[in-house]
């Protein structure tokens, strides 16, 4: 893979940071010994989300009004649980 263009280098998907912390919260303490489990769940969560990509967390924030911002919090905490039981459901071994 080629080496990421330093312009480039700030821009990321707005839900990651709290669908890793969603998963670490909750699933941290029975998970801790399959990082892989948690790693798989966050992934599958992403992918049902909406790309919000941005470069500054703020550019985000400040054009959210609390309603949508409720709204994204039971997105992502929906998600999350429906991620755990998939994994779960396919998990091998």
């Amino acid at each position: 893979m080629k080496e990421t263009n330093p312009t480039f280098q700030d821009v990321y998907n707005f839900y990651e940071d709290y669908v890793f912390n969603k998963v670490a919260n909750e699933l941290g303490n029975e998970y801790e010994d399959d990082p892989g489990f948690m790693a798989d769940v966050a992934c599958v969560a992403l992918n049902k989300l909406p790309c919000k990509y941005i470069r500054h967390h703020v550019d985000m924030a400040f054009y959210l009004t609390p309603e949508e911002y409720t709204e994204m919090e039971s997105k992502i905490a929906k998600v999350v649980e429906d991620a755990v039981v998939f994994v779960k459901s396919h998990k091998r071994g």
